[in-house]
């Protein structure tokens, strides 16, 4: 059971070379009559003549033999075989090997009785002095083999290759901590980190609660550490202008166009509103870039993702510790800033989260944390339709966390570190985009750089093969450690099972590979994200039934997927036409409504203008009313006058009859007569 923990616990290609010594191939290219005596004995011959396809191409490369001129079938037979894998990668040989002797044979490695294998253990990285790891000694240096004109094969040459910098990466899915020279940067976390040209830049982060404002650079070619010493620019324009810039933790640093773009990040005096600077690594200047519109408001532990020409800025921390889930977006040829008001349910305000982006459509957003907790939810922001959505996540979901890094490599989105406000996090996982799959790459042990918080992830190549490097990072001390990993992305990382659809929000056309030239075994990826395995009987190796047969086979296979396509093409037509078919009426329906609110308006204007008459006929009466009061005001004050006149005169009319005035002064009043 130990044997079998530790071959079951190989990573690649110690892994594959198991299987080939089980298989009966060996660890490295072998003639014919050796795999006729091995694999063709111990399997049915479709699954020994697929494996030795399989194992040429992994250890030889591509088939650049000429078909044999001899009429032999079992030759033919091999030839064909390997010929049909084409230009199939080395990795995705290995893994193929491993996966379809494990479904032959699921027990395989607690048979290996001869073999002594050991595991590999995870590299040990708490040493402050790192030692560069030796690959193994089955990998480099590497084996040339040269193929004779009858198929066999010649005694193989070492290649004496010493290997630097990311080329000492002889193992897959492994983190490593490379030797490296040149002075170190200063240990931090919360930094930014980006690749130019070749070189892995760093600027700022945090130390022990200080924020930092250098600027180092790594040599990817020979792993060399050095500072740049930045210049002040001797001229100056509207668009920008030189400057040194303030220490910063927690801010963005994006390559464009051979420039890094470094956006936002928690200063000590920090701005009203995010700012934009550019380095130019030729010049060694930072500029100033001046931006239009409405900049999103000062913050740290946002992310930012290069979509296209476009920034998309969402979350993050602002000044005074509030969290936001606000999205906006930073066109770089314009450099104007568009605040996005995306319909559906938003992530919850948070910071340190991951963000990636997909086909340049669909932005992911993964994890993060509030001031209480930690997340694990996946949210996809559709760019064209700015529709938020919550798919279902699959396989070996991740644990709650912040902090962490990704980097996204063709369909498959690799996050390494953070924390969940108890310990860093130790594994490195990856998740399928187009169908939502997560598993884990690897784990580490201990207090390492790899699991902790702040840490930045970048990807290089070197070989044609991607490489993922790590800088950095806070676990209760900090680190300017730098890690690497090549992962075997390719096919290790499908899914074994895919039962449930991928959601319509991120689901993307898969291509179909289809592997002919008289091929055994077709392997065809269909949209549903299974591997399909076409494969024939047992038969005999009669290389013309074997091919018309595998023909047919691919022929029946080609034709129920061309049926189901037809199907599937024909739906979508008769849901185009009903599309139309409802534009049309919406149309005609827009054209009535736009006819009737234009007789609405005539009348409405109508109404207006007899409205104003009648408040001028209104305000005429209301002065009419006015003078009508004044009047009966002085009619009133007439007739009171009138009234006392006439009292007077009655008065004296009645004094003149009684005798006068003098009479009546003198009290003599005079009789009447009789």
């Amino acid at each position: 059971m130990a044997m079998a923990r530790a071959i079951s616990g190989l990573s690649y290609p110690d892994r594959f070379y198991a299987a080939a010594s089980y298989a009966g191939l060996g660890g490295s290219p072998i003639s014919a009559s050796a795999a006729s005596d091995g694999a063709i004995s111990r399997f049915p011959n479709d699954v020994a003549l697929l494996l030795y396809a399989l194992h040429q191409q992994a250890t030889v490369g591509p088939c650049n033999v000429p078909k044999p001129r001899a009429w032999n079938p079992v030759e033919h037979s091999k030839w064909s075989s390997w010929n049909g894998l084409g230009n199939m990668a080395s990795t995705e040989a290995m893994r193929l090997f491993v996966k379809i002797l494990e479904e032959e044979d699921p027990a395989w490695y607690s048979r290996v009785a001869d073999t002594e294998i050991e595991p590999v253990n995870d590299v040990e990285m708490n040493n402050p002095i790192v030692e560069s790891i030796s690959p193994p000694e089955d990998v480099y240096p590497e084996s040339k083999t040269v193929a004779t004109e009858n198929g066999g094969l010649l005694e193989t040459q070492d290649k004496d290759v010493i290997l630097e910098g990311l080329g000492s990466v002889g193992v897959y899915d492994q983190w490593i901590a490379p030797s490296v020279s040149g002075q170190r940067p200063r240990p931090r976390y919360e930094h930014g980190a980006a690749v130019v040209q070749e070189k892995m830049y760093i600027f700022g982060g945090n130390h022990n609660g200080r924020y930092l404002s250098d600027l180092q650079v790594l040599d990817l070619k020979n792993l060399t550490w050095s500072k740049v010493e930045t210049k002040a620019s001797t001229e100056t324009s509207d668009l920008s202008e030189a400057l040194s810039l303030a220490p910063c933790a927690g801010h963005s640093l994006i390559s464009w166009e051979d420039k890094l773009i470094l956006i936002g990040g928690h200063t000590k005096d920090p701005s009203e509103t995010v700012t934009v600077k550019e380095f130019d690594p030729y010049k060694c200047i930072w500029s100033s870039l001046k931006t239009y519109g409405k900049a999103p408001v000062s913050r740290g532990g946002q992310s930012v993702t290069l979509v296209g020409t476009s920034l998309v800025m969402f979350g993050g921390e602002d000044a005074k510790r509030s969290l936001l889930n606000d999205l906006h977006i930073l066109d770089l040829e314009t450099m104007t800033w568009d605040e996005i008001d995306a319909v559906g349910v938003p992530p919850s305000p948070r910071s340190a989260h991951a963000a990636a982006v997909h086909a340049e459509r669909y932005l992911l957003i993964f994890g993060g944390g509030s001031h209480a907790t930690c997340f694990n939810d996946l949210h996809v922001l559709d760019l064209q339709s700015m529709e938020w959505s919550r798919p279902t996540q699959q396989g070996e979901i991740p644990s709650p966390r912040a902090g962490h890094a990704g980097v996204i490599i063709g369909e498959n989105w690799f996050i390494a570190g953070g924390g969940n406000n108890k310990s860093g996090v130790s594994e490195t996982v990856v998740l399928n985009v187009s169908t939502l799959v997560w598993s884990v790459v690897t784990s580490v042990q201990g207090r390492v750089p790899l699991a902790s918080e702040g840490l930045s992830l970048v990807v290089s190549s070197f070989g044609g093969e991607d490489i993922l490097i790590s800088f950095g990072g806070y676990n209760g001390r900090y680190s300017n450690e730098v890690h690497v990993i090549k992962p075997s992305h390719k096919s290790t990382l499908q899914p074994k099972t895919m039962e449930s659809p991928v959601p319509d929000s991120v689901s993307v056309l898969r291509p179909m590979t289809n592997v002919t030239r008289d091929m055994e075994t077709e392997l065809e990826t269909i949209q549903d994200g299974k591997i399909r395995e076409i494969t024939i009987d047992n038969v005999d190796l009669d290389p013309l039934k074997m091919s018309k047969e595998s023909t047919e086979r691919l022929m029946l296979a080609l034709k129920g997927e061309k049926e189901e396509l037809g199907a599937t093409l024909a739906k979508e037509q008769m849901h185009t036409l009903q599309l139309k078919q409802e534009l049309d009426d919406a149309e005609t329906r827009n054209t009535d409504i736009t006819k009737e609110l234009q007789s609405v308006r005539s009348h409405l204007a109508a109404e207006q203008s007899r409205c104003f008459k009648l408040e001028v006929d209104v305000a005429e009466l209301r002065q009419k009313l006015q003078t009508m009061e004044a009047l009966e005001k002085e009619l009133e004050l007439l007739q009171r006058q009138k009234a006392a006149s006439e009292q007077v005169a009655q008065n004296l009319k009645q004094r003149e009859s009684s005798g006068g005035v003098w009479g009546w002064l003198a009290g003599s009043p005079q009789e009447l007569k009789p």
